[in-house]
């Protein structure tokens, strides 16, 4: 996160902190007047005291004269200074990427049809975004400790790749993937449990049929636990920056594509959009990130059904309806009453079921397949 936060204090925050700690006017006449260079810059730092050191090995790598950075009494080493500033990237990128991508994978992926699923909800849309607004700011609260120890030096982050070597430069990544899917697989699963399950995972399952906005609609608690593995990963193995800039964004990506509905494959090792959907409908299966390895060794995965990779059995009122039927029975054993408002129930008629409310009854049947 260093890069990133450099890029950002040469384009952004070394002007603000100017604007709003400024040094005294005299320093800043000096500084203005002459124009100096980078090396005279550095030296002026050191030898009149001035608060600018440089939080990265690369610091002049965008901007040839930094000029700003040298005009705050806040200095770019200050803990609190980049605990703030790491914290509004950190808000600031994740609302980038979720709606960027999420939009991009409803308009050109989704499949709109799944909106008359008997089990999409009303008003879902809405309330995944609702959730996923609310949720990210305290997600990035909790996540900025581990960027603000990363660029402090305390994880075993690398720029050089001579450091480890070309052989582990492509050894990373598979071990990144083992170790945060089995992770991830762990803590899952854990909250998944009855106690934990009701008070930070529920909020995520609220969405049995999810669209891509569903990606990042989490309680921020459970949002935050489910990233543990990719902060942890650095302080365990080393790992190239440039490479944990990638992965960081296309760890994001994989989140939204697991939830676009579209069964892109049906790889036995891949758990993709397919695993991930039986997730969502029927809890207790398929609860890896990555792979279906976790899944298989505890005895969790379900295979995706051959129907869910035909367009037209996957669009089925028939396929529909033995979804909602084994859902609605797994969902008395997890949650006990369903409180969720349908948008389609799929039956002839209105249905009380419980504390279940169906609305626009009947919408599903009437349809023909597709």
């Amino acid at each position: 996160m260093d890069i990133v936060l450099e890029t950002a204090d040469a384009f952004f925050f070394d002007h603000v902190y100017a604007k709003l700690f400024p040094v005294p006017q005299a320093v800043t006449s000096l500084l203005q007047a002459t124009e100096p260079s980078n090396e005279l810059l550095f030296s002026l730092s050191k030898n009149l005291s001035l608060p600018y050191i440089p939080s990265a090995r690369y610091e002049y790598t965008f901007v040839s004269a930094p000029t700003a950075a040298y005009l705050s009494t806040i200095p770019r080493t200050d803990i609190v200074r980049q605990f703030i500033s790491l914290f509004l990237i950190t808000w600031t990128f994740g609302l980038v990427i979720y709606f960027v991508f999420a939009s991009l994978s409803y308009v050109l992926i989704y499949d709109k049809r799944n909106m008359d699923h008997p089990k999409f909800l009303k008003n879902q849309m809405r309330m995944e975004i609702h959730q996923a607004l609310t949720s990210m700011p305290i997600m990035s609260l909790l996540t900025v400790p581990w960027f603000v120890a990363e660029i402090r030096g305390h994880s075993l982050l690398y720029w050089d790749v001579n450091d480890h070597g070309l052989a582990y430069l492509f050894l990373q990544f598979p071990l990144f993937v083992l170790f945060t899917d089995f992770s991830i697989y762990l803590i899952h699963r854990g909250l998944h449990h009855p106690i934990l399950y009701k008070r930070l995972h529920k909020p995520h399952h609220k969405w049995i049929v999810p669209t891509p906005y569903a990606s990042l609609a989490f309680h921020p608690i459970d949002g935050y636990l489910q990233s543990l593995p990719y902060h942890m990963f650095p302080f365990v193995f080393p790992l190239q920056k440039i490479s944990y800039l990638l992965l960081f964004v296309n760890i994001n990506l994989w989140t939204i594509l697991i939830h676009d509905g579209e069964y892109m494959t049906n790889n036995p090792l891949i758990n993709g959009a397919a695993c991930h959907t039986l997730h969502h409908l029927y809890f207790n299966y398929n609860y890896g990130q990555f792979t279906t390895l976790w899944d298989r060794i505890g005895r969790s995965y379900r295979t995706p059904e051959k129907s869910l990779f035909d367009q037209k059995a996957k669009m089925s009122a028939a396929t529909w309806k033995q979804q909602a039927t084994e859902m609605e029975k797994i969902v008395k054993d997890v949650e006990q009453d369903d409180d969720r408002q349908y948008l389609n129930s799929g039956a002839a008629e209105t249905e009380q079921d419980g504390d279940r409310q169906y609305l626009n009854s009947g919408a599903t049947e009437t349809k023909k397949d597709k």
